[in-house]
């Protein structure tokens, strides 16, 4: 009889998920929680499959079931000698083919409970892709709103402190959102491992709960948010920040302060405005880089450029801002955000009590 394949539905029932692509496919994007034991590598993935265009698929098969087994071997004996017999691990390619089905057929005929799963990376791909169409409905969003400067994200992450429910988009694009919101040294991930985080992140929350949430673009650095999900936080509740400039300048002083050690990035993300703002504004800010006129220059960047963008994009893009719940504030210190967190929330749990 033959024997039917587990299902992306069935990955739960698993001990292990082993993701056997190369490093590279593993790297851009890969089901939470497997581990990668490549039976080609890149180099041998591309050595196989231009044999396999170039010389003949026969050909490519001998070469591509000699390495594949090696690797089978190295891995069996690296990692998996210790398993008792009713491990079961969940075993994966790109399409659930050869790949998968080489690494499973040796771990059965060892005794384990091995299973292949249909469809491969390919099929996880497409659960990621219709699951994002559909969760985003399932919640009420929150959404923390104000300018740039407001330390909406500070904000978020204390009121996730308190016990409810955030969805961080810039901590899982590793972005702070705007032209300048390059974090150094932390790239961001593929938009594919994006996306699969964003998955892991709703699926762990209650859709009985509110979710809080910041404003954000429809893009993140260079991440898209996916239309399910921005749609469905455009239509939630603003609770807007109304920080004073002088507490916004204070705060991106703190937050953005590793810029002032890198004097030449600064200068590149500023010339990313050039089509925006007047060249001699541009020369200016970037003469307050030069001489370290760290305060004037982060005032002058609010008011002539992200306060008009603000103002431009926000009523437009988010329906809740046209009544907003409005909490203002002079202090963006650590202790000020936390006030701000525990009004934020006193204030919605008393509206939804």
């Amino acid at each position: 009889m033959k024997r039917s394949h587990p299902t992306v539905a069935d990955i739960a029932a698993y001990d292990t998920i082993i993701d056997v692509r190369s490093p590279a496919e593993f790297a851009e994007d890969h089901i939470p929680g497997a581990i990668n034991c490549p039976v080609l590598d890149d180099e041998e993935r591309i050595r196989v499959g231009t044999m396999y265009k170039q010389v003949s698929p026969f050909e490519a098969k001998k070469v591509g079931a000699a390495l594949v087994s090696r690797n089978i071997a190295c891995h069996l004996e690296a990692q998996f000698l210790d398993r008792p017999r009713h491990w079961k691990p969940l075993i994966y390619c790109w399409r659930g083919g050869d790949r998968s089905g080489s690494m499973t057929t040796i771990f059965r005929a060892i005794g384990w409970q091995a299973g292949q799963l249909e469809g491969g990376y390919k099929a996880w791909r497409r659960h990621v892709i219709e699951q994002l169409e559909v969760l985003p409905g399932r919640f009420r969003f929150h959404v923390v709103c104000g300018a740039t400067g407001s330390a909406k994200t500070a904000i978020l992450q204390a009121i996730g402190r308190l016990g409810e429910q955030v969805l961080d988009l810039e901590g899982l694009a590793s972005h702070k959102g705007s032209v300048l919101g390059v974090l150094p040294g932390q790239p961001q991930p593929t938009q594919k491992w994006f996306e699969t985080s964003l998955l892991q992140a709703l699926s762990a929350l209650d859709p009985g709960r509110p979710v809080y949430v910041e404003a954000e673009s429809r893009k993140i650095g260079n991440l898209h948010v996916p239309e399910a999900l921005i749609r469905q936080v455009r239509a939630g509740d603003c609770l807007n920040v109304e920080a004073t400039l002088a507490a916004r300048v204070d705060f991106l002083l703190r937050d953005y302060a590793y810029f002032f050690d890198l004097p030449d990035l600064l200068n590149r993300r500023l010339d990313a405005l050039r089509t925006l703002i007047a060249g001699e504004t541009l020369q200016r800010w970037q003469d307050y880089v030069s001489t370290a006129d760290w305060p004037v220059l982060v005032r002058e960047l609010l008011e002539l450029h992200y306060d008009p963008l603000y103002r431009r994009s926000q009523d437009h893009n988010f329906t809740g801002l046209q009544h907003p719940e409005t909490f203002a504030t002079d202090d963006l210190s650590p202790d000020g955000i936390d006030r701000l967190a525990a009004a934020i929330v006193q204030a919605r749990t008393a509206q939804m009590a």
